[in-house]
């Protein structure tokens, strides 16, 4: 790890750059052991997808140490600025955190966001203490009115949820990175560990994913390339790459000179 090297986050330090789901896992088990080897500190669930209240059942959070983990509820299966409100309310109110993940999905079918709601959304959950971290597309300028509305970072699509396409568009991201301030962590769309790495070294702070590794043949394996992808990416931005070029040019000068 490099020193002093965090994602901060609503006034929270992280190590981890790499923020990981707990669905579509084969058991629960399972998502425990790539959750454990995958590093990261930040996890999310979906609050309409997990038992809450009846304390008889088996719940995925029964799997996750809170003590461990910071739980970041979320929104997903939200398609209206009511429900996605009501939702994260729902998660703070049975004490899973005043973080969230916010989602409005505008269309069943590419699960694109609704990005007119979701700064409607963002701006009631600020002014109600909400920590938001709202999933977008790549646009700036929605980028720009999340910011406006008080959104603790941006999270930009890399390639439609669960498509497993990588990223997409470098440009967008990349002008996303610098003129937007706050934290900015692409989720959706990577498919394996170099996406990953190709993410990080556009200089985006982090990575969150769930398909990817809870849909690969070994979980568990999976969660650990991923890890050390997220950290390579984010070294490597850190380090700065040499310009491309044309033609070749010798890593040992004739002339023996060191540059």
């Amino acid at each position: 790890m490099l020193k002093n090297d965090f994602l901060e986050i609503g006034g929270k330090k992280f190590k981890s750059r790499l923020l990981v789901g707990t669905g579509k896992y084969p058991t629960f088990k399972i998502m425990a052991e790539a959750l454990e080897i995958s590093g990261a500190e930040i996890v999310t669930v979906a609050v309409r997808r997990v038992n809450l209240t009846d304390k008889s059942q088996e719940s995925l959070l029964d799997y996750i140490d809170t003590k461990k983990y910071t739980i970041l509820p979320n929104t997903a299966g939200c398609f209206n600025v009511e429900d996605a409100v009501r939702t994260a309310r729902l998660g703070r109110e049975v004490g899973l955190s005043n973080m969230v993940k916010l989602e409005v999905i505008g269309d069943p079918k590419t699960l694109f966001p609704d990005t007119a709601g979701l700064i409607e959304a963002t701006k009631i959950l600020v002014k109600e203490g909400f920590i938001v971290m709202p999933y977008t597309n790549d646009d700036i300028i929605a980028a720009r009115k999340l910011v406006d509305a008080g959104a603790a970072c941006i999270m930009p699509l890399a390639a439609p949820i669960g498509s497993g396409q990588g990223i997409l568009n470098r440009n967008n991201i990349m002008i996303i990175r610098e003129l937007i301030k706050i934290p900015i962590i692409v989720d959706a769309g990577v498919g394996t560990a170099s996406d990953a790495a190709i993410t990080m070294e556009l200089g985006v702070d982090g990575v969150l994913m769930n398909t990817a590794i809870a849909g690969a043949k070994d979980p568990v394996l999976m969660a650990e390339a991923m890890k050390q992808a997220v950290e390579a990416g984010h070294k490597a931005f850190m380090a700065g790459r040499i310009p491309k070029k044309l033609y070749a040019n010798a890593s040992s000068p004739m002339d023996g000179k060191i540059n």
